[in-house]
Formats: C-alpha cells, structure tokens, sequence
C-alpha cells in the first residue's frame, strides 16, 4: 500500500497528521514557503542545497497531492513554476512552531551554548 492510499484510507488523526508532514524535507518547504509567500523550483533548491532534485520534485508532487502547497505552471518558455501555501498548508504553521519551540525548551545545552532553532517562525 502506497502513502497515498494510506492517506485516504481509516486512519487516527494523529497518524494522518504524521503521514502529512513526514520526513525531514517537507517542514524545511512550508518554512520556506511561509516567510517567502511564493517560490520557484530553484529557489527552493538553493535554499536546501543538500536535497537532491529526485527529492525535491517527489516531496513538492507529495504536498501538491495532500493539498498543502499551490502549484502554478505557466506557458513559457524556459518554463516557470510557482509554489505558495494553500490555506490547509497555513494551518500548519503553529504546528510547527510548537514543534520548534519544544525543541529550543528541551535541546540540550552543548559547552553551554545554546542554539535557538533555525527553522521557527
């Protein structure tokens, strides 16, 4: 059974929450997403380096199918994507920003640093 049918199928909304956001890669895009509004693909690409385009493309189709993130093709050429939010992906926001303040609560403090997360919002 492939993530999608698992989406659509019985699931507790606790499980379907994680299936929405799993992996390390689609918080990083609706962060991005979220403080620039609206973004190409290279854009997106520049600003997490370390992903790979197979990856890209598959977690940005992903959103795109569990309706988190807006796609827009235009007809030109070269061509031109846009990616933005969708409402239901702006809902996840605060989610996330209690995700980033647990782990600024409870990070332990290395050679008494202490690291504020990158990615909160």
């Amino acid at each position: 059974m492939d993530d999608n049918s698992k989406k659509t199928g019985k699931q507790y909304p606790f499980e379907y929450t994680l299936s929405i956001i799993n992996g390390k890669w689609k918080i990083r895009i609706m962060y991005l997403l979220s403080i620039n509004e609206i973004m190409r693909y290279g854009e997106l690409k520049l600003e997490m380096p370390s992903i790979t385009h197979k990856m890209l493309a598959k977690q940005l189709k992903e959103m795109e199918v569990d309706g988190i993130i807006n796609r827009i093709e235009y007809a030109q050429i070269p061509p031109k994507v846009e990616y933005s939010l969708t409402e239901k992906g702006q809902s996840l926001i605060p989610l996330i920003n209690d995700i980033c303040h647990w782990g600024e609560e409870n990070r332990p403090i290395v050679d008494g640093e202490v690291i504020t997360h990158k990615w909160h919002l």
